[in-house]
């Protein structure tokens, strides 16, 4: 192998439903070896589950046959790019089959892979039998699942590739995996070549939500060019671990430090011993470095053994859950919309009462525009156009069909400037919740199908712990002031926060490392937890993050049960760093005006707040 060797690695899709533009731009445009495609979250899985339940053949992501592969298969073929993507859901030999059609049709001669072991449905029953319990809160098995996988790694795609498959369909996997099985390949990386294997999987995680490292997101919007436009990301990667990400020229968006950075915290729990399923990672000590326009170097992750077990993915219905909304407009438009509401919940309990129903099992009031969301730290003023959004939830469908009819009646009985129901009734839907729990890894042996052949890919588990992660720095506090002023955290700091079940994560990374002993001073744990007291049941933990001048803060029992469980209108936190970038910081004069400065020369047209004595 050449030490020369630069593998190049586009992500075409961050989940089921992106452009197919996308891979599209890739293929065309990104002199790209292989393409990936990021298809599945943990309640896609439960809808592909039910689909497949329907109908044998179904249950794979159908998109990626569909509107990707049959239009790029020509170029794929005369390009020799391989395809990497979890597209099969939990149908991966049905989504092989449909593909290896397509390509047939197409008169090409490609080798397809499914990578399958991961479906855990059938043997939920002796799973259960055995005490398996939920992994964080030791809750029992569900009764009745709707799907069970287990989270699989990049070996059993390395081995594909290795029996000379030109695409791989896996079903559930780690997001990252999808990067690392490629670069294993390619570089012969060995499976206790744990620093390799953690960088492969920095690769991985930061591309897999496609462009949401090319600026998608980014907390310095006003900087980031050409949206209708964006540039998917690619990856340069290199047989030490290091990478470049860029995009493909011409396109729009943005690659910085600080847009890899917010991608690299964004669904991160402790970034010393991140788990998964081939090698445990300590991200602490990554390091970004602009190396030209639209070119950053990625490098420092490090890692040690995974561990001999596979987290498991369990979904299951508790019940059902409606949302209605409405648009409420005029004066007072906050306190009349929080009245409908009251109207409305005590009608339809009056009539649950009638007919014999149990109250409600959740309810979620939420009036947007008027800040609802921020609780205590809401500065709404006098707003006079307001959405109301009503959730609700119960575990008989037929109390939420009544609820569903009762909405109506508020538009002639209730509040003038009710509007907005355009939409309709609210539809009736399943709650689905998600279970997590470990499995040991000798339990399932992931298979590779190719050729009418099943190859078995073993994947030996261990139990030698994590190294130790390296200190974080001893710096000095901030010195209080007399003359000390508030200032909001978006002034010193950006971050972007995301989901991972009913917790939260936001990571925030410092302007300036200058900055970095104001944060860790300031935004200790128990200060975020108070701040986020109206939404977060669980406990607030703070990590530190040296490498990147940040910290993540991992918010536990923070989305309301989160995914399709959850009845709030952000169900996934994702404002939750906007949230906390109001965070009040007490700062000395000259910092202040420093950071004002600084950040006005990044923004085009910078709004950095009003500071207040």
């Amino acid at each position: 192998m050449s030490v020369d060797k630069v593998v190049r690695i586009g992500c075409g899709a961050g989940f089921w439903g992106d452009s197919a533009e996308g891979p599209a731009q890739l293929v065309r445009a990104g002199g790209i070896d292989y393409l990936v495609m990021d298809y599945l979250a943990e309640i896609t899985m439960s809808l592909l589950a039910r689909a497949k339940a329907k109908k044998p053949e179904a249950g794979y992501a159908t998109d990626f046959v569909d509107a990707v592969m049959k239009p790029l298969l020509p170029e794929i073929a005369r390009q020799h790019i391989k395809v990497v993507s979890n597209a099969g859901g939990v149908n991966a030999p049905a989504c092989c089959a449909a593909l290896t059609a397509a390509i047939r049709e197409a008169g090409l001669d490609l080798k397809v892979a499914a990578v399958v072991g991961d479906d855990l449905l059938s043997r939920t029953d002796a799973l259960r039998e055995a005490g398996v319990t939920e992994m964080d809160s030791g809750a029992a098995f569900p009764a009745r699942p709707w799907s069970a996988n287990a989270y699989l790694g990049a070996t059993p795609i390395a081995a594909a590739l290795a029996a000379g498959a030109d695409i791989v369909v896996t079903g559930r996997c780690v997001d990252s995996a999808l990067a690392l099985g490629p670069l294993m390949h390619e570089f012969g990386w060995r499976a206790d070549d744990y620093d390799r294997l953690a960088a492969g999987s920095l690769v991985g995680h930061i591309i897999e939500c496609g462009a949401q490292c090319t600026g998608g997101l980014f907390t310095d919007w006003q900087t980031v060019p050409g949206w209708h436009d964006m540039g998917f990301p690619i990856a340069e990667c290199h047989a030490d671990g290091s990478c470049v990400i860029t995009k493909p020229p011409g396109t729009g968006g943005l690659v910085t430090p600080a847009t890899v950075g917010e991608q690299i915290v964004y669904e991160i729990g402790d970034p010393a011993c991140y788990r998964l399923p081939d090698v445990a990672c300590d991200f602490t000590q990554v390091r970004l470095r602009q190396a030209g326009e639209h070119r950053v170097h990625v490098s420092g992750a490090r890692g040690a053994a995974p561990g001999s077990t596979y987290k498991v993915s369990v979904t299951w219905q508790a019940g059902y859950r409606a949302t209605a909304t409405m648009m409420i407009g005029g004066r007072d438009a906050n306190a009349k919309a929080r009245r409908v509401a009251e109207a409305i919940l005590a009608r339809t309990r009056q009539l649950f009462a009638g007919r014999g129903f149990d109250d409600y099992a959740d309810v979620s009031v939420e009036v947007l525009g008027a800040e609802s969301t921020y609780g205590p730290h809401a500065r709404h003023g006098d707003t006079r156009e307001v959405i109301l959004k009503i959730g609700v939830a119960h575990r008989e469908k037929d109390a939420l069909e009544l609820f569903a009819r009762e909405i109506f009646p508020s538009a002639t009985a209730m509040a003038q400037g009710l509007t907005g129901f355009a939409g309709g009734r609210p539809n009736v839907q399943p709650v689905v919740r998600l279970f997590s729990c470990l499995i040991d890894k000798s339990q399932l042996t992931p298979t590779v199908e190719i050729d009418g052949r099943a190859l078995a890919v073993p994947v030996p588990g261990t139990t030698v712990p994590p190294r130790a992660p390296s200190p974080a720095p001893a710096l000095p506090l901030q010195p209080a002031t007399a003359d000390a002023v508030t200032a909001p955290l978006f002034l010193f700091a950006h971050g972007r926060s995301g989901d991972k079940g009913d917790s939260a994560n936001v990571g925030i990374l410092a302007r300036d490392p200058r900055y970095l002993p104001l944060l860790r001073a300031q935004l200790t744990a128990d200060a975020v937890a108070a701040y986020f007291a109206h939404l977060v049941r669980g406990e607030v933990t703070r990590y530190e993050w040296p490498g990147l001048d940040g910290l993540n803060f991992v918010l536990k029992q923070a989305l309301g049960g989160g995914g399709v469980a959850s009845l709030r209108h952000d169900p996934q936190g994702k404002a939750y760093a906007q949230m906390l970038l109001d965070f009040p910081l007490t700062v000395p004069p000259d910092l202040l005006a420093e950071a004002s400065r600084h950040l006005a020369s990044l923004l085009p047209v910078a709004d950095t707040g009003a500071p207040t004595c």
